[in-house]
C-alpha cells in the first residue's frame, strides 16, 4: 500500500553522469527506483545499467530506509553495499557502477528549518521528475525544430540547431549530419559537425561509427545502442568504437518523403530518395524512455526534410540555369536562320523550322556565291537538343565560308574527315546542298539525305537518285557534285525526316508517297503556301501525337532571269522563315 507523506520529510538530489542536478521530492512510501517509467518508479534514472526494478524507499518507525529490490550490481550507500540500511541526511546512495548517477539523501532531521525551505524553493524552479518536466522541455525543443522548417535562417545553420536538439535529447557528445551525394549510400560526405553545449566541431576531427552506420544503411532503420557492452558483437568489436571509448551510439537514415495516390485515402506516404544520416555518439551510456524515440524520429524527419527541400530547391535552380542557357542557344540558332529573304534576280525561297526541342538539330541556309550563282542548303544533324546544335552551327559556319571561292564537293570532304576524326563528337549529318545559276544550271551533293521533290508542271516527284554518305560517318567517303537542269517555274521542296517520319497516333508514319500526293498540282502556288498546305497535312494526319523529330522545310523556285518581284506570286517579304 502506498502511503503520501508530509512534503517537506525528505528529499533527493540527484547527480547525473554530466554532473547536472536536479531535485526530487519523496512524496510517498514505497518511493520507487529504477530505469524507465514502464514499472511505475517515481524516480526515472536514463542509464541502461540500472535495472528497471532498483531500489526503494521506503519508511518505517518514522525512518526512512533503502531497499535493494533487484540491482543487478547491488546497491550502495556511502560506498557500502547494502540490501536494506536507514538512511540519514546526507547518505550518498550508487548502484556499483562507474560514471552512472549518485542520489544524496536530504532529511528534514537533519536539516535547518531555514535549509529545507530554501532547498524546496529551488526544487519548484527544477524539473520535479523525469517523467514531467524532463518531457516537457524536449517536446518544447522539438517545437523549436519544427519552427526552424518556416524560419528564413541560411540552411546550414538550421541543420546546425536540429543536431543541437537532437544531441540535447539524447545526452550524446556530439553528432552530425553526413548527406548522400545524388541518393547514393556509398557517397557520404560530413555536411556539420556539433557537439554538446551548441558548439561547432571540425568534421575532419570526429569518426563516426562506421560499423554503426552501414547496418543501419543495411537494414533501412536506425540503430540506436544505449550501451554498447550490451550490444552485438561486431558494433562492440568495431575499431573506432573502441578506439574512441564509446559506450552509446545512435545512427538515423533520412529519406525523402514519396507520395503517391492510393486507394480511398488519396495520398500515400512512402519512402523516397536516401538523404543521408543523423548520427550521435556518447562516452556514456543512456536510456531512452518511449518519448525521447518518438522525439528523436521527429527530430530526423525534420532534418530529412529540410535536406530533401534543399535537394528540390538546388534542382530547380540547376533546371532554370540549364534552361536560361537553352534559351541563349535557341535564340542563336534562330538568329543564324535566314529571315525576310532578299530578292534575288533568278531563284524564290520560303523556309521554316519547328525544333521538337528548344534547340534542333535542322537547319537551312541561303547565300550568294557570286552575281550570277546562289547556294542553298537543308540538314540534319543526327541526335537532338543542344549537341545537335552546335553541330549544325559548326556545318553553318563551314558551308558559309563558300562565298570566298572553296570548291562545294573539296568543302565537304574537309567537313566529312574533320568529324569522322573526331569520333567522340558521336554526330553526323545528312544534308542537300546546292547551286543554281541564272541559266537554271543546279550543281548539287546529296549527303545522304531525302530526295528533295521537284515540282514541274503540276507533277511532283523524286528527282535527286545521285547520292553519297552522310557528313562525318564514313571516313572514306568522297564526294562529288552532280547537275540537273531546271526549267523556268521548276519548284524544289527540301524536307527533312521530321515531314515524313511524323507519326499518327496509331504510330503510322507519313511518308514520302503521302507527300507527294499533297505536292502534286501545286506547282503554280505561292511558296508559303505550299509550306502551309504541307504543314496542315502533317499536322491532320499526326492528330495531336506527340512528335519526337524536327520539322523543316525549304522551298525554292526557279525563275527566269529578268523576271522581276512584281511579275512572281512570291513577294519577298512574304518568304521570311517562320521560327517555331
Amino acid at each position: 500500500m502506498t502511503e503520501a507523506l508530509a512534503q517537506s520529510e525528505a528529499v533527493l538530489e540527484v547527480i547525473s553522469p554530466d554532473g547536472a542536478r536536479k531535485y526530487v521530492r519523496v512524496t510517498q512510501t514505497p518511493f520507487l527506483i529504477g530505469r524507465g517509467a514502464e514499472t511505475g518508479n517515481h524516480l526515472q534514472l536514463t542509464d541502461r545499467r540500472i535495472s528497471r526494478n532498483c531500489a526503494a524507499i521506503v519508511m518505517e518507525a518514522n525512518r526512512y530506509y533503502l531497499e535493494d529490490r533487484g540491482q543487478r550490481r547491488g546497491m550502495f550507500i556511502n560506498q557500502e553495499k547494502a540490501e536494506s540500511r536507514q538512511l540519514n541526511d546526507g547518505d550518498v546512495i550508487t548502484f556499483g557502477i562507474e560514471d552512472s548517477y549518485q542520489i544524496i539523501f536530504r532529511a528534514a532531521t537533519g536539516t535547518s528549518d531555514e535549509a529545507i525551505p530554501q532547498l524546496l524553493t529551488r526544487i519548484d524552479h527544477m524539473t520535479s521528475s523525469e517523467s514531467t518536466g524532463g518531457g516537457l522541455r524536449k517536446l518544447n525543443m522539438l517545437l523549436e525544430a519544427t519552427s526552424l522548417l518556416h524560419s528564413q535562417l541560411p540552411l546550414d545553420s538550421v541543420l546546425a540547431k536540429m543536431i543541437d536538439h537532437a544531441i540535447a535529447v539524447t545526452d550524446a557528445d556530439r553528432g552530425l549530419l553526413e548527406e548522400a551525394e545524388a541518393g547514393r549510400p556509398e557517397n557520404l560526405r560530413v555536411r556539420l559537425a556539433r557537439r554538446s553545449g551548441g558548439q561547432r566541431l571540425p568534421p575532419e576531427s570526429m569518426t563516426p561509427s562506421q560499423t554503426a552506420i552501414q547496418l543501419a544503411l543495411k537494414q533501412g532503420s536506425p540503430v540506436i545502442t544505449e550501451d554498447l557492452a550490451q550490444a552485438e558483437m561486431n558494433l562492440q568489436a568495431a575499431a573506432s568504437i573502441v578506439a574512441q571509448g564509446l559506450r552509446a551510439v545512435v545512427v538515423i537514415p533520412l529519406y525523402a518523403s514519396s507520395r503517391a495516390a492510393s486507394e480511398g485515402t488519396g495520398v500515400d506516404v512512402r519512402r523516397g530518395v536516401f538523404l543521408g544520416v543523423l548520427y550521435l555518439d556518447s562516452k556514456r551510456p543512456t536510456a531512452f524512455t518511449k518519448l525521447d524515440r518518438q522525439i528523436l524520429d521527429a527530430l530526423a524527419a525534420d532534418a530529412a526534410s529540410i535536406l530533401d527541400n534543399a535537394r528540390l530547391v538546388e534542382r530547380e535552380r540547376e533546371r532554370q540555369r540549364l534552361e536560361q542557357e537553352i534559351n541563349i542557344a535557341r535564340d542563336i540558332q534562330q538568329a543564324l536562320l535566314p529571315k525576310n529573304f532578299k530578292d534575288y534576280p533568278h531563284l524564290a525561297v520560303s523556309g521554316v523550322n519547328f525544333p521538337c526541342l528548344s534547340v534542333g538539330g535542322d537547319y537551312f541556309d541561303v547565300f550568294p556565291l557570286d552575281e550570277k550563282r546562289t547556294a542553298f542548303l537543308l540538314a540534319d544533324v543526327s541526335g537532338k537538343g543542344l549537341g545537335a546544335a552546335l553541330l549544325t552551327t559548326m556545318l553553318q559556319g563551314a558551308l558559309s565560308g563558300m562565298t570566298l571561292g572553296t570548291d562545294p564537293a573539296r568543302t565537304f570532304n574537309h567537313v566529312n574527315r574533320f568529324l569522322c576524326d573526331h569520333a567522340e563528337v558521336g554526330r553526323y549529318a545528312t544534308m542537300f546542298f546546292g547551286i543554281l545559276d541564272v541559266a537554271g544550271k543546279l550543281e548539287f551533293i546529296n549527303a545522304g539525305h531525302p530526295s528533295p521533290i521537284l515540282m514541274r508542271q503540276g507533277r511532283a516527284e523524286e528527282a535527286f537518285t545521285e547520292g553519297s554518305f552522310p557528313v562525318g560517318l564514313v571516313p572514306e567517303a568522297e564526294f562529288a557534285t552532280a547537275t540537273l537542269q531546271l526549267e523556268p517555274n521548276d519548284t524544289l521542296f527540301l524536307f527533312s525526316d521530321g515531314v515524313t517520319e511524323a507519326m499518327d497516333p496509331d504510330e503510322q508514319l507519313y511518308g514520302v508517297p503521302r507527300l507527294v500526293e499533297v505536292l502534286q498540282g501545286k506547282t503554280d502556288l505561292p511558296l508559303d503556301e505550299i509550306q502551309k498546305t504541307v504543314l496542315e497535312s502533317v499536322e491532320n494526319f499526326a492528330r495531336g501525337a506527340r512528335q519526337a523529330d524536327d520539322v523543316t522545310m525549304l522551298v525554292v523556285r526557279y525563275r527566269a532571269a529578268g523576271v522581276t518581284v512584281a511579275d512572281t506570286d512570291v513577294p519577298a517579304a512574304n518568304s521570311a522563315a517562320a521560327n517555331g
